[in-house]
């Protein structure tokens, strides 16, 4: 067993058994629950809605390398620069060289899942640079020291009392305080920041590629403002966050607000498009945008996994699976977590120390059914678990263990040998590894196919 896979199930073992946590949880996701299908309304077929977007994004990741080349010749043409980064370390260095030319002291960042999978705030923190979350739930797990805890939500696992007991800790304000009030102690502390930084750090939601431009959609306008008040405006984004047109904004925004919050749309919707142009009087001076691949072509070259990289980020699938519910976001111990997380992870991460995600599952489809541009992700989960049998990442007594069932379970005669105490025993105890987590298997005493013919016999 890898340590990946030893810390997962040592971590998850405690939080199945957190029922606090698990409170906090379902309350949280209850409410999302409740405003997804208000949501869908606005939608005449959300079914059609579905299969236009998840073919969109079939056009753009069949035809990466064209959308690519032509965003960076349009968006360049405007004063853009666009850099290339093949791996984390190399959009680090790039990053630190900007900071470096700009002798950047202080670099605002909005919600961005992409720098949380490079570790940016640990190397600019390295290299001197104080680096500032404005997005609130991720401002609240930076106080905390904690990573984010989901796609979309990043502080989902704190309660409005967890919040005011640790700003009173970290910022010295009076405990107890109301939602509305830490809100506004947080607003307060962070506009400082806009002011006082050199580099403001966005990501992107989609790539344009025919206007040559990037798509931010946000509810708090720190997105804006990180991009709009420093001089430099460094975005990074995942290659795979191309969609066609412009043109497709109509359909990608409420899709992606409705799956991810249950809004109709989110409050700031932004193209940006360059740096402040001559005729301009606001924006940065500079706009650097670095195209990060990190493992992303190694699920482009599969055919069947390559699915995944149509995924918009909304956290639907995590507010979907139960496996999440129970076990939380950190669990993972990955940037990505949840079903889409379990898919992608092994691709970006190494199969060798990640396949074990994929085994993390029911495989009961709910992700599959509420991903709003229908990826097959537990059918890609299985085939995650064939990759890492074929590849030769699973154990010899796995091999053995599957052999033998696969071997009963093809043949009527054995499957019909024994009664069910027999097969009690032999599941529960020989076979460990199935109930060291999980509830003993209690056999019938009589298969079905015996049931059946004693039916039709009598």
């Amino acid at each position: 067993m890898s340590n990946t896979a030893a810390t997962f199930i040592a971590k998850s073992t405690i939080k199945a058994a957190d029922l606090e946590h698990r409170r906090k949880i379902n309350f949280n996701i209850g409410k999302y629950n409740a405003v997804v299908p208000i949501g869908k309304k606005q939608f005449t077929d959300v079914m059609q809605a579905r299969e236009i977007a998840k073919n969109k994004k079939w056009d753009a990741i069949e035809h990466l390398d064209q959308y690519l080349l032509e965003f960076e010749e349009k968006i360049t043409a405007r004063g853009a620069k666009v850099l290339w980064a093949e791996t984390a370390e190399e959009a680090l260095t790039q990053i630190g060289a900007i900071c470096k030319e700009k002798q950047c002291k202080t670099l605002v960042k909005s919600k961005s899942m992409v720098t949380e999978e490079i570790h940016l705030n640990s190397y600019l923190e390295k290299n001197g640079i104080e680096s500032v979350e404005t997005d609130l739930g991720e401002y609240i797990q930076q106080l905390d020291g904690e990573a984010p805890y989901h796609i979309v939500t990043p502080a989902m696992h704190k309660s409005k009392e967890d919040v005011a007991r640790l700003f009173a800790d970290k910022l010295g304000v009076p405990g107890g305080l109301s939602p509305e009030e830490l809100t506004l102690v947080a607003r307060q502390k962070l506009r400082e920041k806009y002011v006082q930084a050199e580099i403001g750090v966005t990501g992107a939601n989609f790539i344009l590629p025919d206007i040559g431009a990037i798509a931010i959609t946000e509810n708090e306008g720190n997105g804006r403002l990180s991009c709009a008040w420093p001089k430099t405006h460094i975005v990074i984004v995942g290659i795979e966050k191309v969609i066609p047109s412009v043109h497709d904004l109509a359909l990608f925004w409420p899709l992606l607000s409705t799956y991810g919050t249950g809004q109709k749309v989110t409050v700031y919707n932004t193209i940006i498009s360059g740096p402040k142009q001559a005729n301009e009087t606001d924006g940065p001076e500079e706009m650097i945008v670095i195209l990060l691949d990190n493992g992303r072509t190694n699920l482009l070259a599969n055919k069947t996994a390559r699915e995944a990289l149509y995924c918009i980020r909304c956290g639907a699938c995590l507010n979907a699976c139960p496996v999440y519910k129970n076990i939380g976001g950190h669990a993972y111990d990955t940037t990505y977590s949840g079903p889409i997380g379990k898919v992608i992870t092994p691709y970006l991460k190494g199969l060798d120390e990640y396949k074990h995600l994929s085994y993390a599952s029911s495989l009961c489809g709910n992700c599959t059914e509420v991903c709003p541009v229908r990826i097959n992700l537990h059918e890609l989960l299985l085939d995650n678990r064939h990759e890492a049998v074929v590849q030769g990442n699973s154990s010899l007594a796995e091999r053995i263990a599957w052999k033998v069932w696969k071997t009963a379970s093809l043949n009527r005669v054995l499957m019909n040998a024994g009664n069910g105490k027999m097969k009690n025993w032999v599941v529960n105890k020989v076979f460990q590894g199935w109930t060291a987590h999980r509830s003993e298997l209690d056999f019938s005493a009589k298969t079905f196919n015996e049931l059946w013919k004693e039916a039709n016999h009598s």
